[in-house]
């Protein structure tokens, strides 16, 4: 596969592989060593990552994989997410789950983070949510700082509005990288918020989390979801595919945003559909019967 340019000191790969749920796939460090391989030999070099992630347990569960092979960091590219402060009975002070992108506590997750993925340096941290309380010149010190010292190389947002994200960029001396955002058929939310849009115009990349919809499309609860899987059933089968994963991957690759699907799956035959479907494009009637059956009327 083709990597993606973001910036000049940042390339990733088409399809990102995350590991929110790494604390529940019962893998030795030997077995994540070779899934990471295999990830790798596909194409899949970039991987995601959270402070938060498994009760603060995923970064470090990661980081062991270093310990057998050490080369294999430099070649591949760590995001991660810091600014959640999760009720934790690591944290027994806090009383509610609440948000912190102060600059102090910036500092400290990046140098958790650091400690956690036995790395030097993080290529891409994301701010994980949009903070209420947020002094966005606060902020951007934070990342300033961490740049000049090399600890991150580059910086973006996560499920941040477009308002939200200029905001940030504004008072940062560089730009912001990316958003991560929640794209898939079954959530239509950024297509209907002018994010996408706002992406088109500053030719930012949009990484998409929960593109299957957290398992939602393949047993639907609703009339929505039954509508979206029968649509996604009959495109598979139109133009050959064996199963709705491809389709809804190419439907997310297809966009001209440049979106780029992060799975979240621990089986590597699932993330191998994902890499199959980036040789896949749909025509612009198919990616329309798909929007149509999830929006439940005709476009205007």
């Amino acid at each position: 596969m083709k990597t993606i340019k973001l910036f000049d000191n940042l390339e990733i790969s088409p399809i990102v592989q995350g590991f929110w749920r790494l604390n529940n796939w019962d893998m030795s460090n030997q077995d994540l060593l070779r899934f990471v391989e295999e990830a790798m030999d596909m194409g899949v070099t970039t991987f995601d990552h959270a402070d938060v992630y498994g009760d603060y347990t995923c970064e470090a569960l990661f980081g062991q994989i270093f310990k057998l092979k050490p080369g294999l960091r430099e070649k591949m590219q760590l995001v991660t997410k810091c600014g959640i402060k999760m009720v934790s009975d690591k944290f027994p002070e806090r009383k509610i789950k609440h948000y912190d992108t102060s600059y102090e506590h910036i500092i400290a997750s990046v140098e958790q983070s650091l400690k956690n993925l036995q790395t030097d340096h993080i290529d891409l941290l994301l701010i994980h949510r949009p903070d209420p309380f947020m002094d966005p010149a606060e902020t951007a010190r934070a990342f300033e700082d961490l740049k000049s010292k090399g600890k991150v190389l580059n910086f973006g947002v996560s499920n941040f509005t477009r308002m939200q994200f200029e905001m940030l960029d504004w008072h940062f001396d560089w730009h912001l990288a990316t958003n991560q955002v929640e794209i898939s058929p079954y959530n239509l939310e950024h297509f209907q918020n002018g994010n996408i849009e706002f992406f088109l115009r500053e030719e930012i990349r949009p990484m998409a989390w929960s593109p299957l919809s957290g398992g939602k499309i393949f047993k639907p609860e609703d009339e929505r979801g039954i509508r979206i899987k029968n649509k996604l059933e009959e495109i598979a089968e139109r133009i050959g595919l064996e199963d709705i994963e491809k389709v809804i991957y190419a439907w997310l690759l297809t966009h001209p945003a440049g979106i780029i699907p992060i799975v979240g799956t621990g089986k590597i035959e699932r993330l191998k559909k994902a890499v199959q479907s980036v040789d896949i494009e749909l025509t612009r009637e198919q990616w329309f019967e798909i929007y149509v059956a999830s929006m439940g009327h005709k476009v205007p």
